[in-house]
């Protein structure tokens, strides 16, 4: 990244050799490719109140940090965007003390006026979609249609929460003895913790927010060390609609920093939920430290997801589910297509379209027209991409499409790759794993008993799908003895959920669930209350006691 003062120096050397050159031409493009990336898109960073240096990591009702200075990197060129001064375990300490006390405040508003602060919020999240969505592109990498649409995805549960407001239900439940009513009743837990992964900057966050808060609890967010700027442009729009309520800001407050911040959120007594999103690594450790103080965590782990093709499907259908799932976001959805499994009879036909779709992928900068596929997010994903890559060979399989590194012209300082398709047998050991880049790995079955063993052969279980017209396929898919993923999905992608239903999955994936249906339950305790209005006092079972 050049300074100014080279900057400067460079558009001279350059005046001087082509002085016969327009502004607005060659030099206007040289230009534009000198200026850092917070140069190029300050009217975004302006927008969202982002600084280039000094933002302050912490949020509590003021911003602060003591912590070291992070940078956020593009990974289009892995050059600094802007930095931010994160926290330290001292202020998550502070932070979980207020939002604590903002917390008592929020719990007497009647449920109904919560939704309409929500409300508020989904509103200025509007105001804000195309700069926060592009935001999401420069920081995640993954292409602009996607990041406008991670936003949204805040947006919409929002929405969802505002309808909750007015819905939230407990059970009347029949009583045996006379003159008694049961009844249940949801009530907040206190602070809910959340620990984002980077793939979803800003989705993931609002799922656990929007819930929570409609229930009645405060907020922590601890987001991706990689991802600080969408948390702060996220937690600056939250703060703003909170004091315009007259409400503490500190309901929804933010702790940037690196593991020690992370470990201490999941150990402390006072986060009574902890939702933490990242690998089956992580999480099976942050589910035993939860557990051994008795809170309450949501797990939302590796995927390793399957897609079933069968001998009846609608093959075009198919290619085209196949290809948003498996390359969309450069493979780095907790829902991606990892596995193809398909039918022998139609293996060669599907593969040929594949192969000539995956030839038509557009890879690039994520704000260009056109790209489908942005870069990974880190240098070190590029590392993994090699690694698996050399793993299918090894063990035997085959490398159908793909399976290079691009470090040529635009692609020099970047961490891009080419979406990959594989060849290799269901007993593999290189698809028992996940990995978090665009390599597909395709095999082949031939009954659908055989298929559904293969998608249930591995440790995770988040997220599957099968392509059949044949009804007897799809609800022995669905049923008992079908995919054990916790998302069951039949001719759409596995990757795509909404909001109206429940997401997360089984086994490695954690077991926890977000978003709708009733994942609102997850932030609440539940009341068993047995009320007696009898003036007698009949026990349970018959039993008579003197």
């Amino acid at each position: 990244m050049l300074s100014r003062s080279l900057y400067s120096q460079a558009s001279k050397a350059l005046l001087s050799q082509r002085p016969r050159v327009a502004r607005s031409g060659v030099l206007g493009r040289i230009s534009a490719r000198c200026l850092s990336t917070f140069d190029k898109h300050h009217d975004v960073f302006e927008t969202l109140g982002i600084q280039k240096t000094n933002n302050k990591g912490v949020f509590d009702g003021e911003w602060s940090g003591s912590g070291p200075i992070v940078p956020s990197i593009n990974p289009v060129n892995n050059q600094v965007i802007a930095e931010v001064v994160t926290g330290t375990t001292a202020d998550l300490d502070r932070a979980l003390d207020r939002v604590a006390e903002a917390q008592k405040i929020w719990v007497e508003m009647p449920i109904p006026k919560r939704g309409h602060v929500l409300l508020a919020m989904r509103d200025a999240l509007v105001k804000n979609l195309q700069p926060l969505g592009k935001l999401v592109a420069l920081e995640m990498g993954k292409i602009l249609p996607e990041g406008v649409g991670e936003v949204q995805e805040y947006i919409d549960i929002l929405e969802y929460a505002l309808g909750l407001s007015r819905m939230m239900q407990g059970a009347i439940i029949p009583s045996e003895r006379p003159g008694h009513i049961m009844l249940e009743t949801w009530n907040p837990l206190g602070t809910v913790g959340v620990i984002s992964a980077f793939n979803f900057p800003v989705a993931v966050y609002g799922w656990n927010s929007a819930l929570a808060l409609v229930t009645g609890n405060g907020v922590l967010w601890k987001p991706s060390p990689t991802t600080p700027l969408c948390a702060l442009a996220i937690t600056r729009i939250l703060e703003q609609t909170l004091r315009q309520h007259n409400l503490p800001p500190a309901l929804c407050s933010l702790v940037t920093g690196g593991t020690d911040v992370g470990v201490s959120l999941t150990a402390d007594k006072r986060t009574h939920v902890l939702s933490f999103t990242g690998s089956t690594q992580v999480g099976r450790e942050v589910g035993k430290v939860v557990q051994g103080r008795f809170g309450k965590s949501i797990l939302e782990l590796g995927g390793n997801n399957a897609i079933v093709v069968m001998d009846d499907c609608d093959i075009d259908l198919a290619a085209r589910a196949i290809l948003f799932a498996a390359v969309g976001t450069a493979g780095q959805r907790c829902t991606t297509t990892r596995r193809l499994i398909v039918h022998e009879s139609v293996y060669d036909s599907l593969i040929e379209r594949l192969i000539k779709a995956y030839g038509q992928v557009k890879v690039g900068d994520p704000l260009d027209d056109g790209v489908l596929c942005g870069p990974l997010h880190t240098e070190a994903a590029v590392s993994t991409y090699k690694q698996v890559l050399d793993s299918v060979i090894k063990q035997g399989g085959e490398v159908l499409c793909g399976g290079q590194v691009l470090t040529e012209g635009e692609f020099e300082h970047g961490n891009f790759v080419v979406p990959t398709l594989t060849k290799v047998r269901p007993d593999m050991d290189i698809i028992k794993n996940e990995a978090f880049v665009p390599i597909l790995h395709t095999m082949t079955f031939k009954t659908l008993d055989e298929a559904i063993a293969i998608n249930n052969g591995v440790a995770q279980g988040l997220s599957s799908s099968i392509f059949t017209t044949n009804p007897a396929n799809m609800f022995k898919w669905i049923g008992p003895k079908g995919s054990d993923c916790g998302i069951i999905n039949v001719n759409i992608p596995t990757n795509g959920a909404e909001i109206g239903g429940a997401f997360g999955g089984e086994k490695e994936t954690g077991g926890g669930r977000e978003s709708g249906s009733d994942s609102w339950k997850q932030y609440c305790r539940r009341g068993t209350c047995t009320i007696n209005y009898s003036g007698a006092l009949p026990l349970a079972q018959g039993i008579n006691f003197g």
